[in-house]
């Protein structure tokens, strides 16, 4: 129940500020009005470790694994490590940013200092109860919605509304969880708590977790599912065929062969190792990915929507110019001393303090502490008279209109806020202004900006990304930092309050205009959604509990480490050191993932199929199976594995483009057709020779398979480099070392074949691979 208040009684205001007593806590928590606020959106450990364990990659090749274990022998199954690395990697991955993300969490969380039974005291915020009295100084964080009882506050609100002014509030007024205390000391009474306050509220509408849409990851899973529809007929029907000429034992291996070989087991992997290595790249960038495909996302990123504060300005207030309007007086000294006077200074006079350090012989006496009600502040030094430091249009009341108050007009056009400093020959007095009051300058004060700010927009306007700058600030603060960071638009800022809301004329605003200001948290959502809309994908940054909803609707959100544990927990990526300086960074190492992995993407889907044509050919010919799993493996590791992971972590700056699946089966048909052809003849050419064994013949194929995959590493390892035409010669030397060396000969199964079935092994290679690179000069030219 609320305690009763009465602005006349003395008494009763008393008591309301001395606080609950045990008695009243102990009932509202009973009732469950306590402020028990919810965890942050994010995925548990449980639901990491299922969502990286139960995919569709890891129950095919489990499956698979599952029989070989069954069958025997252990060689066999060793694509099963494929599997436990590529689950390994991603889990691990997202646990550690589970991990980094709590530990922020736990440094920055706020404690309440609530004032109970006439004592004030320290609370978890857990223990906070409704109808709760607390104490607020500078610097604190406000931690419960509620209504100010005494006191005169600053509240920046830059976190909750995106205004980076701070804003006065008095008795009787509205504060909003998320705000901080800029100025001013004063005791409120929490009205709204737990699920209910502002920026819980906010964080619970995005609290959901949803994964980065990733292109890569859509198109491999469009892969593996057309595999797994094929494989299943596969293998009845490789299983049935071979019977008619081997045992069970030896026809569930070769059927293991010949599916196994169709799951381009590599592919998840290496996609995996290069999103990895991208993460730990940025990690000593100090940039935390929450999702390996977030690296990916940002590279195909084509709207940037940034927040101003704390994005392209650090959130500081800054002094810009100072313009002296009476050259004969002491401005600075008078400005230093003025802002060293104020025990518990508000931004701007913290901005003025930099600049100005106090002088010595002012000796401060009667003063005025600034209020944002009052909009002016006072102090009288000795044998330096009265200064005063305020709003022009306050202080200049009688003369608004004249030189000086036109020309604060004309340096607060663009956005910049201009207090006057002036003097008075008469003493403080805080009940009204002093008479004569006798201008001395006009001190101009804006926002820091990021000094990376204009490189790092030039950088996205270089890479045809666009940039829409939403602000819960003054359309004219905002268009005038647009300006001066160089953005395109800056002159031409909307009121988003005049924005229509139907999704198509919000679209339309946002596709014509690049700067927006007075946008609320659910207009910003609206906002990123009006652009995806329109086919766009979207980033946003942000660093504020108003920017939560747009992070979480956003294809790529990137959160600030200083921001609210609410917008990083819902963003993929956060900037632990603030530095808006590395996305150009973060887009760079996903293109080189982009770029790469569809290069190895080609290697195994070439792969696969081989297996498909190589399997229906063996089942229309009746024929055994012409591979044992660890021949595919030995071709698979050399030709594709190796080679593959090499390629996934070479420099590459290639442009992001759609169409992974179409680009990777323009070259992978062709060439798994052509070497399951040119296998195929191979061992058909050896089995049809006398005296040449089954392991011969198998042999035979495996030399035609892995000569053919030879040449397709090489197309797609162009343009050569040095350390490519080494890569390409290692493995063929390591092949042939196999060939060579009798214990590996026999590891892997290998009995060379005679030295006819070899000549024509060499030369059905050859031709297949001159078909290759025939069907690849002429598709490079066609464009295709």
């Amino acid at each position: 129940m609320t305690q009763a208040r009465s602005a006349g009684d003395p008494a009763a205001v008393a008591s309301v500020l001395d606080g609950l007593d045990d008695a009243q806590v102990r009932e509202r928590v009973a009732q469950n009005r306590v402020n028990d606020v919810p965890d942050a959106p994010g995925r548990t450990v449980a639901r990491i470790l299922r969502a990286n364990l139960f995919t569709r990659f890891n129950a095919i090749l489990g499956s698979l694994l599952m029989v070989i274990i069954v069958v025997g022998p252990f060689q066999d199954g060793l694509f099963g490590l494929v599997l436990v690395a590529n689950t390994t990697i991603g889990t691990v991955q997202e646990l550690r940013a589970r991990r980094a993300l709590e530990r922020l969490a736990v440094l920055n969380v706020p404690r309440a200092r609530v004032v109970r039974n006439g004592t004030v005291g320290e609370v978890a915020l857990g223990a906070v109860v409704l109808d709760d009295v607390l104490e607020l100084r500078p610097g604190d964080q406000v931690v419960v919605d509620g209504e100010i009882l005494s006191g005169d506050l600053e509240l920046d609100e830059s976190l909750v509304s995106g205004e980076a002014e701070p804003v006065g509030r008095s008795p009787g007024t509205e504060v909003l969880s998320g705000s901080f205390v800029a100025a001013g000391s004063g005791r409120y009474r929490a009205t709204r708590v737990g699920p209910t306050a502002f920026a819980t509220a906010l964080a619970e509408e995005a609290r959901r977790f949803s994964l980065v849409r990733s292109e890569l990851g859509e198109g491999i899973n469009r892969i593996l599912r057309f595999v797994t529809w094929v494989m299943v007929p596969s293998a009845v029907l490789l299983v049935s065929s071979q019977l008619r000429t081997t045992t069970l034992r030896d026809a569930l291996r070769g059927s293991v062969a010949g599916v196994g070989s169709m799951v381009p087991e590599g592919l998840v992997l290496l996609t995996s190792v290069a999103y990895a290595v991208a993460v730990m790249r940025l990690g000593r960038r100090r940039v935390l990915v929450q999702e390996l495909a977030a690296v990916e996302g940002l590279a195909r990123v084509d709207v940037v929507c940034l927040d101003k504060t704390g994005t392209l300005t650090e959130g500081d207030i800054v002094v810009d110019e100072i313009v002296a309007l009476d050259d004969a007086q002491p401005l600075a000294e008078a400005l230093g001393a003025l802002a060293g006077a104020d025990p518990s200074p508000n931004a701007s006079l913290r901005a003025i303090a930099s600049s100005y350090p106090a002088p010595s012989g002012w000796d401060a006496g009667d003063r005025v502490p600034f209020s944002s009600t009052r909009k002016w502040g006072a102090v009288t030094f000795a044998a330096m008279g009265t200064w005063l430091l305020g709003a022009p249009d306050v202080l200049l009341a009688d003369e608004v209109d004249g030189a000086v108050g036109r020309r604060a007009e004309e340096l607060a056009a663009d956005g910049r806020r201009v207090l006057l400093l002036a003097r008075s020959p008469a003493p403080v007095d805080a009940g009204g202004l002093m008479s004569r009051v006798e201008p001395v300058g006009l001190v101009v004060l804006g926002e820091r900006l990021r000094p990376e700010a204009p490189a790092i927009l030039g950088y996205l306007d270089a890479q045809d990304i666009a940039v829409k700058i939403i602000s819960g600030d003054n359309p004219t603060t905002v268009g005038a930092i647009a300006r001066r960071v160089g953005l395109a638009g800056g002159e031409d800022p909307l009121d988003a309050r005049h924005l229509p809301v139907d999704p198509d004329g919000l679209a339309d605003a946002m596709e014509s205009h690049a700067v927006f200001g007075r946008v609320s948290p659910h207009q910003k959502r609206d906002m990123v959604a009006a652009l995806q809309a329109r086919g766009h994908v979207v980033a946003m940054t942000g660093d504020g509990v108003n920017d939560v909803l747009a992070l979480k609707q956003a294809d790529i959100g990137v959160a600030m480490g200083s921001g609210s544990s609410a917008s990083r927990a819902v963003a993929q990526l956060v900037l632990l050191d603030d530095d808006f300086e590395v996305l150009p960074t973060v887009v760079a190492e996903g293109r080189r993932v982009i770029g790469n992995v569809e290069r190895v993407a080609q290697l195994f889907v070439t792969k696969t199929f081989f297996a498909m044509v190589l399997s229906l050919a063996v089942v229309v010919a009746g024929v055994p199976y012409p591979f044992l799993p660890r021949q595919l493996t030995i071709v698979s590791t050399l030709a594709i594995g190796i080679p593959a992971f090499f390629l996934a972590l070479a420099p590459s700056a290639r442009r992001a483009r759609s169409g992974f699946v179409r680009r990777v089966l323009n070259l992978s048909v062709p060439a798994g057709a052509m070497a399951a052809v040119s296998t195929l003849a191979g061992y058909s050419f050896a089995r049809h020779q006398s005296h040449v064994s089954q392991d011969q013949a198998r042999t035979a194929a495996t030399m035609v398979l892995f000569a053919v995959s030879l040449w397709v590493l090489v197309i797609l390892a162009r343009p050569f480099t040095g350390w490519r035409r080494i890569l390409v010669s290692v493995m063929a030397g390591s092949f042939l070392l196999d060939l060579a060396v009798p214990g590996l000969r026999r590891f892997y199964a290998l009995d060379l074949p005679p030295a006819r079935v070899t000549f024509a092994c060499v030369l059905i290679a050859a031709a297949a691979s001159a078909a290759l690179e025939l069907g690849w000069r002429i598709g490079a030219r066609l464009g295709s």
